[in-house]
């Protein structure tokens, strides 16, 4: 993993944002083991973009910043605590559930043991994908994790 992320980039990932008319922010986490799986999260059919698997991610509350929930949503999500947060990995655009233009920052993170048990709290399955399994993703992830292939080579 890379060296973290620093505070200026974080606030020009915000502002270029903002000049940008984006009016909602989400993160997004490339969680990966040593073997180069990478957890993939399921959305029930009955959900927003029902059937999609996806990183971890989701919206950053007024007042957090970037990392701050990044630590949360993949909390929230999987139950695993986030040690590290590393490299960006660049960012998608698309529209929310509430039709908001919503842009996703993507971050590498480690958390404290990929062992530990994912305890799923908004969707219905998870996945330690391997690099097969990773197409299974939506062309924007799959653009993600082909960066993050490139920085961990």
């Amino acid at each position: 993993m890379n060296a973290p992320v620093d505070a200026a980039l974080l606030g020009d990932l915000i502002h270029a944002a903002d000049a940008d008319s984006i009016t909602k922010h989400v993160v997004g986490a490339v969680i990966s083991t040593a073997e180069g799986h990478v957890l993939l999260l399921h959305r029930s059919a009955d959900d927003y973009l029902g059937g999609l698997w996806e990183l971890p991610s989701g919206g950053v509350d007024a007042g957090e910043t970037l990392t701050e929930a990044l630590h949360r949503e993949v909390a929230e999500e999987t139950g695993l605590t986030v040690a590290a947060i590393g490299a960006y990995l660049g960012h998608f655009d698309y529209l929310s559930k509430s039709g908001k233009t919503t842009r996703q920052f993507n971050f590498t993170a480690r958390v404290t043991r990929e062992s530990d048990t994912v305890k799923l709290t908004e969707h219905d399955a998870h996945l330690w994908a391997d690099r097969t399994e990773q197409e299974r993703v939506s062309s924007a992830v799959r653009d993600v994790l082909a960066i993050w292939r490139e920085k961990t080579a």
